[in-house]
């Protein structure tokens, strides 16, 4: 629960701290003396939008501390401790400090955080129901909100709000590759072509350069062997003087001279190796000549492969060379958009499945809030009677569009439907329901929805507006009753209310003739009677309005 707030420099706030109790506690004023900036000033605190111009004038800053005892809330307890903010007293304290320049600064148990946590675990800790709460009722969104939030499906919201995400996250997935698909479409069929052609082909890596060297060879096969015959003819087999027979000759003269001059035997030596090699190379070109292939078929398809390299480097601007490198290229390219298609497929697969999770999460989805739209229905027609509309029927249709398309929250279509007077058929709320008989069927449906939903704090920020009467002495029963479960803080401007409270505080303002201040101050019993009385009968206090007061709070 709250247990205390401090406003510093706020609105016309100087310095205020204010301890709050259990059970229902009532605020009243008169008009204009800031009766909602406590509420203001507690919603700052709980992350709202901070605004420099909520600084008290001539402050350079606006501090506002929120005090609440969290030691009977296990998921405001939870929250800290994923967090890493609790503490050892099960307290927890809210802190908001907003700046000149519009920035601000946040805590949690002295801890910087962010105002989107400060939202996050206010919700756990405050629920605030704001005097235009009826306005938003008039809405199909926030209808369903409030549907949701008494059925208490939180992990079925999740469910279908995380399939949801699935499935638009596949149905992204899949338009990028359509749409690269029909991009790619034109190129595809190109690198199919290219690819079929190279295939054919089949020109191996390092294979043009054996082209060449064998193509050259066969070519000038009939040179090389008439020139290979003719030396050989000269190195070894005329019958004339040969290389072979003039260094036989020329050794045997070195070695003769070598009697006389043993240095050029040497010489000698040399010239007779060098006819162990002419030997042996006119052997091989013996060998190399008869086995000299002369094949023009071998060489007719060369000529038609090297040719057909060549057309094929022309025609993708490469080098005959790079052909194979070419063509693992375009391979891979063509594989890759054809993998693309088949994780096309994958995720159409995937995605009908996914489809069919959330339609079966939303189908569940649909049975929880037409059980709990059932329950509703009863509670809030019953609540209706007992705010002056002893007629009224309140009903929600729950159902679906025929095209309706998937989205977080569901598939379902809901309307708020109402009958004030008899004889009338159901029909929307907008269009039947008075500002005042809106505002009490609003009142009917957060009391209701707040008796289900634990928030251990619930504020009423003038909800009653539109409401006297009877009327009003049964929201105060309302409000009271609530409070003997939860901590229930009511700004109002009807007596008949504000006397139905456990507490009751008062809000003044106050001017020095230099500036304007507000103060907000706990009301004994008599002081309970003269305020309950100055609500009864305005600025002129008399015995009987006081007497009046007394009756009022002396039913509770």
């Amino acid at each position: 629960m709250l247990v205390s707030l401090e406003i510093n420099n706020y609105a016309i706030v100087s310095d205020l701290v204010i301890d709050w109790r259990e059970g229902m506690t009532s605020i009243t004023g008169e008009t204009g003396a800031g009766k909602s900036i406590a509420i203001d000033a507690l919603s700052l605190c709980l992350g709202e939008r901070a605004d420099a111009q909520s600084i008290r004038p001539g402050a350079d800053k606006a501090e506002i501390a929120a005090y609440f005892d969290v030691r009977n809330l296990p998921f405001a307890q939870a929250y800290l401790k994923e967090h890493v903010l609790e503490n050892e007293d099960h307290e927890c304290i809210l802190r908001r400090v907003v700046c000149k320049n519009g920035r601000s600064k946040n805590y949690i148990n002295g801890v910087s955080v962010t105002a989107a946590q400060l939202r996050d675990l206010g919700e756990l800790l405050v629920s605030i129901h704001g005097q235009h709460a009826h306005q938003l009722l008039l809405k199909n969104d926030h209808q369903l909100e409030l549907l949701d939030a008494y059925a208490g499906h939180t992990a079925l919201l999740k469910s279908v709000k995380a399939s949801f995400n699935e499935v638009q996250k596949l149905a992204k997935a899949i338009a990028v590759l359509e749409n690269e698909q029909q991009q790619l479409s034109a190129q595809k069929q190109l690198l199919e072509y290219q690819v079929a052609e190279l295939d054919e082909f089949a020109l191996q890596p390092g294979e043009f350069e054996d082209i060449e060297t064998e193509h050259s060879k066969l070519s000038h096969s009939q040179t090389i062997l008439e020139n290979c015959q003719r030396e050989l003819q000269t190195l070894y087999e005329s019958d004339d003087h040969t290389v072979l027979s003039l260094l036989q000759s020329s050794t045997n003269q070195f070695f003769e001279l070598a009697q006389y001059d043993p240095e050029l035997e040497a010489i000698a030596t040399m010239l007779q190796e060098a006819q162990v090699q002419v030997e042996e190379a006119s052997r091989e070109i013996r060998r190399y000549s008869n086995n000299l292939d002369q094949d023009p078929e071998r060489l007719s398809e060369l000529d038609s492969r090297l040719e057909h390299a060549l057309d094929l480097a022309r025609k993708h601007h490469v080098r005959p060379e790079e052909l194979p490198a070419l063509h693992a290229d375009l391979a891979s390219q063509l594989h890759n958009l054809t993998a693309n298609g088949e994780q096309l497929e994958r995720l159409q697969i995937e995605l009908l499945k996914v489809k069919k999770t959330y339609f079966e999460h939303a189908s569940l989805l649909t049975h929880s809030r037409a059980q709990a739209a059932s329950e509703l229905n009863s509670l809030i027609t019953k609540s209706m009677a007992g705010l002056s509309m002893a007629q009224g029927k309140f009903a929600i249709a729950l159902g679906q569009k025929i095209n309706q398309k998937p989205s977080a929250t569901g598939m379902d279509e809901i309307e708020f439907l109402v009958c004030t007077n008899p004889g009338q058929p159901m029909q929307p709320l907008a269009k039947v329901a008075s500002g005042g008989e809106l505002s009490r069927i609003s009142l009917a449906i957060q009391v209701i929805i707040a008796e289900r939903v634990t928030t251990p704090t619930l504020i009423f920020d003038e909800v009653d507006v539109g409401i006297s009467g009877p009327t009003a002495a049964a929201v105060g029963k309302l409000l009271r009753q609530l409070g003997k479960s939860t901590q229930v803080i009511c700004v109002t401007h009807l007596p008949q209310v504000a006397s139905c409270g456990h507490n009751q505080f008062y809000v003044s303002k106050f001017s020095d003739g230099f500036t304007t201040h507000t103060s907000m101050e706990v009301l004994d019993v008599h002081g309970r009677v003269n305020e309950i009385a100055r609500l009864l009968g305005g600025d002129v206090i008399s015995e009987t309005t006081k007497a009046s007061a007394r009756e009022l709070l002396q039913i509770h």
